[in-house]
């Protein structure tokens, strides 16, 4: 599998606007080849945004691993574009159940969290990164499965926002460390302060990868492609948010991302040895 499938797609794309306008007779694009990734990213991120729209999290659990099997080369920064897009769109309709109190100590423990994954994504080559990411994966969804309770205290917040801040920048996936501690609110007041968390978050990840020259164009502009979706995954949980049912999409995410994690994992140990 081409490793630059989505920054593919959109260099293919402004090379077809640029041919349009006469920018010559030698470039084209094949529509098949790119518009496929895009739309498997895009379902990844459609589904992602509404769970998480309904439920609190999900949108890195079920597109991180999707997006880097397509092209590690635009991780973690595309998906750092949608998880600060989208709880901007949730909190413009739950900002008044933030705990803005526990807000405070996640993000102070985010700060350090945040360098300590520049760190990791500057050092990591893109087979080890998407390992790293699978494993992530797969211990979000061992956590957000597990019944363990986390008491709720400036020290676990702060605790919770470090680890958030390592693996929300270095693979985008930082919900369930936060979320482990918020698993005993009710559901407005973990969809709003995860919203904050996330959204703040995500542009603290942005700001330290684009310092530390992490933060390439093409997966800012793969993010910006991928919206839509995020759009329309927020729009349709909205209509179904009180009828769907918790407890089944909460088992059908933890799959399809362990499944996702495991090919991750594989791809990054094994797909250059076999290809």
């Amino acid at each position: 599998m081409d490793d630059c499938l989505l920054s593919g797609l959109c260099a293919g794309a402004y090379a077809a606007m640029g041919a349009g306008r006469g920018a010559g007779p030698g470039l084209s694009l094949d529509v098949g080849a790119v518009v496929a990734p895009l739309l498997v990213a895009g379902v990844a991120v459609l589904v992602g945004a509404l769970v998480q729209s309904a439920v609190g999290l999900g949108l890195a659990l079920l597109a991180a691993p999707v997006m880097t099997l397509l092209d590690p080369t635009v991780m973690p920064g595309a998906l750092q574009v949608l998880a600060f897009v989208l709880p901007l769109l949730s909190l413009a309709s739950e900002w008044r159940h933030v705990d803005w109190r526990g807000v405070r100590w996640v993000l102070l423990g985010r700060l350090p969290g945040t360098l300590a994954g520049v760190w990791v994504v500057k050092t990591a080559s893109p087979d080890a990164l998407a390992v790293i990411i699978g494993t992530m994966v797969l211990v979000a969804v061992a956590l957000t499965g597990s019944a363990v309770s986390v008491a709720r205290t400036p020290r676990t917040l702060a605790l919770a926002g470090a680890v958030a801040g390592v693996t929300g920048t270095a693979t985008s996936i930082g919900g369930p460390p936060v979320a482990l501690v918020y698993q005993s609110a009710k559901g407005p007041q973990i969809r709003a302060t995860l919203a904050l968390c996330f959204a703040a978050g995500a542009l603290l990840s942005m700001t330290a990868l684009a310092a530390g020259g992490e933060l390439p164009a093409r997966a800012l502009l793969t993010g910006a492609v991928l919206l839509p979706f995020v759009f329309a995954g927020f729009a349709v949980a909205g209509s179904l948010r009180r009828r769907l049912d918790g407890g089944r999409i909460r088992i059908a995410v933890l799959a399809v991302a362990a499944a996702s994690a495991v090919a991750l994992i594989v791809r990054g140990l094994w797909w250059n040895a076999l290809t």
